[in-house]
């Protein structure tokens, strides 16, 4: 059953840090070839120390994909950093992220505006016709074919204040995550778990594969 159409392609070669779009892509089972390899730890001065520093603790550390300029800008708020590449990936839960237009209309609609999806960094983004109304909670659990790769489902996303930030000028509006806490349960996207490596490229059929 095809449920959509692969639109966009993000990595985010450093954790927490501004993606790269992509055409194409290796994927397997530790996610994108190149995504979150790296991260910036915490040495000092935040009391997640020896962990990565986040959006969450930044909230505009996603505008710049400038390793420098991260540091500086943690710098300003008296948080010491280390570029870190020892562990294989650094993700908060699964290693590949995944979200569809049709979940995003309700809120674009609630703030009246198009709610562009690198607000919530994705890995995969796609274009789903009207008729798939097949929601987060849907899909857990399920089996789902991408070009040559095949993931299964592993839960919806819960989302955080990062989201409420333009991409691009910063701003915020805190109506996105409310509307998302209150009307979506704080769900955005879902995770997913590859069974099967391959290639996958922007416009790839993305199906549920049947049981």
């Amino acid at each position: 059953m095809e449920i959509g159409t692969l639109a966009r392609i993000w990595r985010y070669p450093v954790k927490s840090l501004r993606g790269e779009a992509l055409y194409d892509v290796a994927i397997d089972a530790d996610g994108l070839e190149g995504d979150r390899t790296r991260a910036l730890l915490v040495r000092d001065g935040h009391s997640r120390l020896g962990k990565p520093y986040r959006g969450k603790e930044d909230e505009r550390l996603h505008l710049t994909g400038d390793v420098r300029a991260a540091l500086a800008s943690a710098r300003e708020r008296g948080v010491a950093l280390d570029l870190d590449d020892e562990e294989p990936r650094y993700f908060d839960d699964a290693p590949v992220s995944l979200i569809v237009d049709r979940w995003l209309e309700g809120v674009s609609a609630h703030v009246g505006y198009a709610v562009e999806p690198e607000r919530f960094r994705p890995n995969l983004f796609a274009t789903a016709p009207p008729e798939m109304r097949l929601h987060e909670a849907d899909l857990t659990g399920r089996e789902i074919a991408l070009g040559e790769v095949r993931m299964r489902v592993r839960y919806p996303i819960k989302r955080c204040v990062t989201t409420t930030y333009d991409q691009r000028t910063g701003e915020s509006d805190p109506e996105i995550l409310r509307y998302v806490a209150q009307a979506r349960e704080s769900w955005m996207g879902i995770y997913c778990d590859v069974l099967r490596a391959g290639t996958v490229r922007i416009g790839d059929a993305l199906a549920l594969v049947e049981r």
